[in-house]
């Protein structure tokens, strides 16, 4: 069961494994650093998906939790990859490689994914999860500015910013800036 939206169970890989073949490559952000394979991806991932669940993190386009992203075998180099940071055992990196290079929804599962690793963060083993959007997606460098100055603020106060208090949208796609209609409150 997928909860919001439908979504067939024909096109996910079994749940519990780790597959390479149905994973993203670890890009920049994630080199240098301990990447997490087999069972260590497995645990942290099953440990997303009930955060994304509570937090309602979920790809509108597929209509189930963004963790499923990584099971989906029809886009085999999209999801999630994580790493244990080099110079710091208790912060783990996490890279969001979207389906496409203009995946408009990349800003807002990007911050719901921060925003649920560091909220929940007594539910796993890191004092804080860095999060960035793959180079691929074409305003990876405004999102992940976004994400690093969420990152710093969460650092600098030890809680997460008001969701009320921020952006909606990435500095250069605010709703006044693309004639877009304001997304409203976001569900995390």
């Amino acid at each position: 069961m997928f909860g919001i939206g439908s979504q067939s169970d024909d096109a996910l890989a079994p749940a519990g494994e780790f597959d390479p073949d149905v994973n993203p490559t670890p890009g920049a952000f994630l080199a240098g650093h301990d990447v997490l394979e087999g069972d260590d991806h497995v645990a942290f991932h099953e440990t997303t998906r009930d955060l994304f669940e509570e937090r309602g993190v979920y790809d509108m386009t597929f209509g189930y939790n963004l963790a499923d992203l990584n099971l989906d075998t029809r886009h085999r180099e999209a999801g999630y990859r994580y790493a244990v940071d080099a110079d710091d055992p208790d912060v783990l990196r996490a890279e969001f490689t979207p389906t496409t290079p203009f995946c408009p929804q990349s800003h807002t599962l990007t911050i719901g994914s921060f925003r649920a690793w560091n909220g929940l963060s007594d539910r796993h083993d890191f004092d804080l999860v860095r999060v960035r959007v793959a180079d691929m997606h074409q305003r990876s460098t405004a999102i992940n500015d976004e994400l690093e100055a969420l990152e710093t603020e969460y650092r600098e106060t030890g809680e997460l910013p008001d969701p009320d208090d921020e952006v909606a949208g990435s500095p250069d796609e605010s709703p006044a800036s693309t004639g877009r209609p304001d997304p409203g409150d976001a569900p995390f």
